[in-house]
């Protein structure tokens, strides 16, 4: 599990440089700042990851409680990021690998990118007693050269491919996957019905996405895929060389840039500007789905 730090209208990945994303949540390592690129500037800052071996950061929209003109940002109870398919990976993370998943600019289902499997639990009508939960997969094929990604495929149906079923050239590495819960009963105790007042920073739920830029320590992630086949444990602490630390994080994690940008929702648009929305939405998009 990563502990949320930070609510900011930034995105390195796709708009470095400029505070003119729409809002994101921010797990993870709290060296993350709108330009940071590497996993060296990462690993020296603090992670609100459980394990101390990671200090990657992890981010996607904010989902807002609508009422009126209102936007209140509701932070996530639990988000988890889950590495999966370890036994069959063939390299470790490699250093400064950058992953997208999702479609920001999707507004209906046909639009969304099947790969990512993106799906939603418990979004009734009205509230029920689960709570609000949606997953996310990212791609789980890399060249630990160019760090270009990809999904993984079947060679007998995608050409290009091969028995790895990575394209030619990429290798497999340890899938992630988002699970991100939301507790709505405090914002929402009576319940909706008809349309959630529900939305996310960048659209309809539809639109759901996530980034990564790998902050694992060299010997962390090395050791997650090393250890892989000789463990029977679905889940297993992957060990580093922050072992000796206590469990968790100790420090106190903080917004590296608090004096620009914005963590209010009005002010994030505006800062976007009207015009320039559609124009940073299909660079986003376009991002996402060439693996840039």
């Amino acid at each position: 599990m990563r502990y949320h730090f930070m609510f900011k209208n930034i995105d390195p990945l796709v708009i470095p440089g400029k505070y003119t994303s729409h809002m994101h949540d921010f797990f993870g390592s709290d060296a993350i700042n709108v330009s940071t690129r590497t996993s060296a500037e990462l690993q020296g800052g603090c992670t609100t990851a459980e394990n101390p071996n990671d200090f990657s950061t992890y981010w996607i929209p904010t989902l807002y409680y609508v009422n009126g003109s209102n936007y209140t940002a509701i932070k996530p109870y639990r988000f988890s990021a889950y590495y999966k398919e370890l036994d069959s990976a063939e390299i470790s993370i490699p250093q400064n690998l950058e992953l997208l998943a999702g479609n920001v600019s999707a507004t209906s289902h046909h639009q969304l990118d099947k790969n990512a499997g993106v799906q939603w639990f418990s979004f009734p009508t009205k509230t029920c007693k689960e709570h609000l939960q949606v997953l996310l997969l990212f791609p789980g094929c890399t060249n630990p050269k160019t760090l270009k990604y990809a999904y993984s495929a079947n060679p007998d149906w995608v050409d290009g491919y091969g028995k790895n079923r990575c394209p030619i050239g990429m290798y497999r590495i340890p899938r992630l996957r988002f699970s991100i819960r939301y507790d709505l009963r405090s914002i929402l105790p009576d319940g909706w019905f008809g349309a959630p007042p529900l939305k996310l920073s960048c659209g309809v739920s539809y639109c759901m996405h996530g980034d990564f830029i790998n902050g694992w320590l060299p010997e962390a992630a090395e050791n997650m895929v090393k250890d892989a086949p000789s463990n029977d444990r679905e889940y297993f602490h992957v060990h580093g060389p922050k072992d000796e630390d206590d469990q968790g994080s100790e420090c106190d994690a903080q917004d590296a840039d608090p004096s620009r940008g914005t963590s209010d929702y009005w002010t994030s648009v505006r800062m976007m500007g009207a015009s320039r929305n559609s124009t940073i939405s299909r660079r986003h998009s376009a991002y996402h789905r060439l693996g840039l």
